[in-house]
């Protein structure tokens, strides 16, 4: 919790909290990403299966990570030294779905869009899983979980993409 509320306590001002809203509602239910490879899907036509199953695979993260939030069930923070800055559609904390799926879109289309974007992908990551922490709907443990779930689906994804054209590559 102490670390919760330092985060918040040094980064939780009205530029920062605005930004993290925008991500946050961006992320909701993995739609900002699922958009994104829709969108690859339709303009990169020569790599539109490839697209697809990662679009799929960032979905069957979101899925998984809440399929482990209702076997968990840890609630969100609530603590008087940490605020709540943003609606959740769930008191279930762990995972961080966000961190998931914007983990696994980053690992699956920074793959696609070549090495230059992949630095730009990766701190996506990072700004996401700081934006759960800094609304105060995440404890730490949540969002490096959701990471590291959303880092081993796209893994898993990207091996079956290549191995089966039918599906992706």
């Amino acid at each position: 919790m102490a670390v919760l509320a330092t985060v918040q306590d040094t980064l939780a001002n009205d530029g920062s909290v605005r930004v993290a809203r925008g991500m946050s509602l961006f992320g909701e239910h993995a739609a900002g990403w699922l958009a994104i490879g829709l969108a690859g899907a339709a303009l990169d036509r020569p790599r539109r299966r490839e697209w697809l199953g990662s679009a799929a695979a960032v979905a069957f993260a979101h899925g998984a990570s809440i399929g482990v939030k209702r076997v968990v069930r840890r609630r969100r923070p609530d603590h008087p030294s940490v605020r709540v800055l943003v609606g959740t559609p769930s008191r279930l904390s762990f995972p961080s779905s966000h961190a998931t799926s914007t983990t696994a879109a980053a690992v699956l289309y920074g793959g696609l869009l070549g090495r230059r974007a992949r630095p730009a992908a990766a701190a996506t990551v990072g700004l996401m899983a700081l934006s759960r922490l800094v609304l105060g709907v995440h404890y730490p443990t949540d969002v490096a979980t959701g990471t590291a779930l959303g880092a081993a689906v796209a893994a898993g994804a990207r091996r079956a993409i290549r191995r089966n054209p039918s599906t992706g590559g």
